[in-house]
C-alpha cells in the first residue's frame, strides 16, 4: 500500500515516446519531482509525495527507460534534452503552468536545464545530490571510462556498459550500496535494486552514451538559471562529489544545505529533513503564510497530552484508554487529544474521547497490514519495513500537530514513526515523550535464513544506537508487562541480551488490561446480561480489530458443526471485528456471526472457550479471565509466534495451534479437548493502568 494515490495519471507523448505521469493533491502551486537516471523510476520520491501533496499539487513522471514509460533504443533517445522535453510534455498533458522543479542526481541537472531553458515555467529549483557536467569528481570515479573494454571489473570498474551486458544484477547491487553511505540503509538499498531490475543494462548503456554526446551543458547553462535555488547534499556522497552542489550554488546564488554523514539519496535516507526543506523553500517562493500557532498565558493554559495509539487492531486502544482514565483520575485537569486511525478513532469517539482533527490526514496502517497478509500468514517484520513511506507521511502529520499546539506530554503506544524520527532528528522534539510497548526486539524466522537474521539484527542495532546516543528522547520507556515476559533471546550476534537491556532502559507496568474484571460481577449474571443461557457451552471466535483473520474464521466455522455433533449444547459466536464484513463468512447451524462488538471483552470474560489469533491483547484478556482458549499465531508474525507465546507460557494460559496443520476436523478435536482440560493458569496483574499512570504523571 502506498502513502498517497494519484488523483490523475496517464501517458504524455514526447517525440513519440510514452511518458507515464502521476498527479497528486490539488491547487495551482505545483511541485514537479523530476526523474533521475533511468536506473530507477519515480517511486524514488515515495517519501516526499504524500507530505508535499497535502500542501501543494505534485507531479511526478517515470523517466524514459524505466517504470511505466517507454524504453526507446539508441543513445539519441537519452540525451539530456530528451528528458527536458519529456518534462514539457508532462506539464502540457497535466495543464501545469508553473512549477517548483526538484531533481535528484542526474535529475538535478534536468531541473537546472528546465529552469535555464524555460524560465517562464520554473519558479524555483531544488537540487538533491546533484550531478552536473562540471565541478569536482571523486578520484575513483574519474579514473573510470564506462566505454572501455576491460578484463577485470572490480569496484567502480563495474560502471561499464560492456559489463552490464552479462552482469547487470551485480552492477546494480554494487551501485545501490554506493548510493547509501549511511549505516542501517538496508531497505533503501533493496528499493533501488528492485526498481533497477525493472530495466536492463542495454537501456543504461544507451543513457550513458546519450549523456556523453550531449553538448552545451556546461557551467554557462547554470548562469541562465534566474529562479531561487536550493541544493541539498550529503558530505559523504559517494556518487557525486559534494563540491558539485557548492559549485552550482556559487553560480546560481542559491542556498546550500549540507547533511553531515549523509549519502547520495537524502530524500530516501533523510525523508523528514528533505520534506521540511522542500516545503519551507516552497512556502517562501509562494509567500505562503506560516501556520497559525495559538498562544495562552502559562498561568491559564491547561495541561495537555497528545496520546498516539497504534491502529493495528483494537488492543492498544483498550489499554490506552485504561491508562488515560487512570491518568485523568490522578490529574483531573489534564486534557488528552488522541492521534490515531480507524478503527481506533471510532472506538475512542464512542467512549467520549477527543479525537484530533488531524487523524483524517493519517495514512491507514491497518489497511497496509491487510494488504501484506496471505492466508493466515503475515511476515510482520517485512510488512513494517514496507510501511516506510506511510510512516514518513504519518510522522510529518504528527510533527505538524505538535508544532501547531503546545503539549505537555506525548504518549506513544508503539507509534514507531515518532520514536524513530525523533531519535533521527532530536532537534524536532517538542514535548516530553513516553514510549509504550509490549515487546522489545525483532526476531528472525529460521526459514528466512542468514538474510533475515542480518536484517533483524541491523534494525535492532539501529534502535539500540538511537536510545544509547540520545537517551533523553524517551523521557520514559514503559514495558507493558514484567521482566519475565521478555524473551530470553539476544538482539543479534554481538548485541545485548534483550531482557537485560530492556531492564536497564524501561519501567515495567505489569500487564495493562482494558477491562475491570472485578466490576463484572458473577459470571452467571454476566452471561445472562449478554443473552447467553446457562445450559449452553459458549465458544467465542474472534480475530481482533484488523482484517487479517478471515481464513481462520472460515476454517473455525467449518469446524463448528463437527464439534457440535460431539457437544450438542455448543454455541459458537463469531466476531469479525470492524474491518471484516460479516457477509463474507458462510452460514452454519449453531453459529452466530457478529461484526464489531464494542463490549467484546465482556463476552470473552464469560465464555467457556475462546478461539483466537495470536494477538497479545485478546489472548491476555482470556488469560486474565482465566478462560480456556486456542490461539493460532499468524505464520511469520514474530510478535505472535515468539513474544506472545513466551508470555502465555509464563501465565500457563491458552493452547497454541498450528493453522497450517489443522483441517476443520482437527480444530473441532482441539476445541473439545480444550473444553475438557483442567485450567491451571496464573493470575494476571490488575493494576497495570494505575502503575503506568503514576509513571506518566512524573512527566507532568
Amino acid at each position: 500500500m502506498r502513502a498517497a494515490e494519484p488523483v490523475q495519471q496517464g501517458d504524455a507523448l514526447s517525440d513519440g515516446v510514452r511518458i507515464r505521469y502521476h498527479v497528486y493533491g490539488s491547487g495551482e502551486e505545483t511541485i514537479l519531482l523530476m526523474p533521475t537516471w533511468s536506473l530507477v523510476h519515480a517511486r524514488h520520491w515515495k517519501g516526499q509525495v504524500a507530505t508535499l501533496a497535502r500542501h501543494f499539487r505534485v507531479v511526478t513522471f517515470d523517466g524514459r527507460g524505466n517504470g511505466g514509460s517507454d524504453r526507446p533504443r539508441g543513445a539519441d533517445a537519452y540525451r539530456d534534452h530528451a528528458f527536458v522535453a519529456d518534462a514539457i510534455a508532462v506539464l502540457e498533458a497535466t495543464g501545469t503552468r508553473q512549477v517548483l522543479a526538484c531533481g535528484l542526481s542526474r535529475g538535478a541537472h534536468y531541473a537546472a536545464m528546465l529552469a535555464a531553458l524555460h524560465p517562464e515555467l520554473v519558479v524555483g529549483a531544488v537540487f538533491i545530490g546533484p550531478t552536473a557536467p562540471f565541478g569536482p569528481r571523486h578520484a575513483d570515479r574519474a579514473a573510470v571510462d564506462p566505454m572501455e573494454r576491460r578484463d577485470r571489473h572490480d569496484g567502480w570498474h563495474k560502471y561499464n556498459v560492456h559489463y552490464w551486458q552479462d552482469h547487470y544484477r551485480d552492477f546494480v547491487d554494487f551501485f545501490a550500496r554506493q548510493m547509501f553511505s549511511e549505516p542501517h540503509s538496508t531497505k533503501q538499498i533493496e528499493d533501488i535494486i528492485g526498481w533497477a531490475l525493472e530495466t536492463d543494462g542495454e537501456v543504461l548503456a544507451d543513457t550513458v552514451r546519450g549523456h556523453a554526446v550531449t553538448t552545451g551543458n556546461r557551467a554557462e547553462l547554470y548562469r541562465r538559471v534566474r529562479c531561487p535555488t536550493l541544493a541539498i547534499v550529503g558530505d559523504r556522497d559517494q556518487i557525486s562529489h559534494p563540491g558539485v552542489a557548492a559549485a552550482i550554488i556559487e553560480i546560481t546564488g542559491g542556498e546550500l544545505h549540507t547533511i553531515e554523514g549523509g549519502g547520495h539519496v537524502p530524500n530516501a535516507r533523510e525523508p523528514v529533513l528533505v520534506n521540511r526543506l522542500i516545503k519551507d523553500f516552497a512556502d517562501r517562493i509562494w509567500k505562503k503564510r506560516p501556520g497559525r500557532r495559538r498562544s495562552m498565558r502559562w498561568s491559564q493554559r491547561p495541561r495537555r497530552a497528545l496520546y498516539l495509539s497504534s491502529p493495528i487492531g483494537l488492543g492498544h486502544a483498550r489499554r490506552d484508554l485504561a491508562v488515560a482514565r487512570a491518568l485523568r483520575a490522578a490529574r483531573p485537569e489534564l486534557e488528552i487529544d488522541w492521534l490515531t486511525q480507524h478503527p481506533v478513532t471510532a472506538f475512542l469517539e464512542s467512549q467520549g474521547e477527543a479525537v484530533h482533527p488531524a487523524c483524517r490526514l493519517l495514512q491507514n496502517e491497518s489497511a497496509h497490514i491487510e494488504d501484506e497478509c496471505g492466508e493466515h500468514d503475515l511476515h510482520v517484520f517485512q510488512a513494517l519495513r514496507a510501511m516506510d513511506e506511510i510512516m514518513v507521511a504519518n510522522f510529518m502529520v504528527f510533527q505538524e500537530v505538535v508544532e501547531e499546539r503546545h503539549y505537555d506530554l506525548v504518549i506513544a503506544d508503539e507509534s514507531w514513526e515518532v520514536d524513530h524520527y525523533w531519535h533521527e532528528h532530536p532537534e524536532l522534539k517538542r514535548a516530553p515523550l513516553a514510549w509504550l510497548t509490549d515487546f522489545v526486539g525483532y526476531l528472525p524466522f529460521a526459514d528466512g535464513g542468514d538474510r533475515e537474521r542480518e536484517l533483524t539484527a541491523d534494525y535492532n542495532a539501529e534502535m539500540i544506537g538511537h536510545v544509547e546516543r540520545f537517551p533523553w528522547v524517551r523521557d520514559r520507556a514503559l514495558f507493558v508487562g514484567s521482566p519475565e515476559d521478555i524473551v530470553p533471546d539476544r538482539f543479534g550476534p554481538d548485541l545485548p541480551a534483550i531482557r537485560s537491556w530492556t531492564e536497564d532502559h524501561f519501567h515495567f507496568t505489569g500487564y495493562i488490561g482494558g477491562l475491570d474484571l472485578a466490576a463484572l460481577g458473577e459470571r452467571a449474571e454476566l452471561r445472562a446480561s449478554l443473552g447467553y443461557r446457562d445450559d449452553e457451552t459458549l465458544c467465542i471466535v474472534t480475530v481482533g480489530g484488523s482484517g487479517v483473520g478471515l481464513p481462520l474464521l472460515r476454517r473455525v466455522i467449518d469446524a463448528a458443526p463437527i464439534a457440535r455433533r460431539r457437544l450438542p449444547g455448543l454455541r459458537v459466536v463469531v466476531v469479525t471485528g470492524p474491518r471484516i464484513d460479516p457477509s463474507r463468512l458462510p452460514a452454519a447451524p449453531g453459529v452466530d456471526v457478529h461484526g464489531y462488538l464494542p463490549d467484546l471483552p465482556r463476552h470473552l470474560a464469560c465464555c467457556d472457550l475462546g478461539v483466537v489469533q495470536g494477538g497479545l491483547t485478546t489472548c491476555m484478556e482470556l488469560a486474565a479471565a482465566r478462560r480456556p482458549f486456542l490461539y493460532f499465531p499468524l505464520a511469520h508474525h514474530f510478535e505472535q509466534c515468539f513474544h506472545v507465546e513466551h508470555r502465555l507460557r509464563r501465565y500457563r494460559a491458552g493452547r497454541r495451534v498450528d493453522y497450517t496443520a489443522c483441517d476443520p476436523d482437527a480444530i473441532a478435536d482441539a476445541m473439545v479437548e480444550e473444553l475438557g482440560r483442567a485450567q491451571t493458569s496464573v493470575p494476571v496483574e490488575t493494576d497495570g493502568a494505575a502503575r503506568a499512570a503514576a509513571i506518566l504523571g512524573e512527566l507532568l
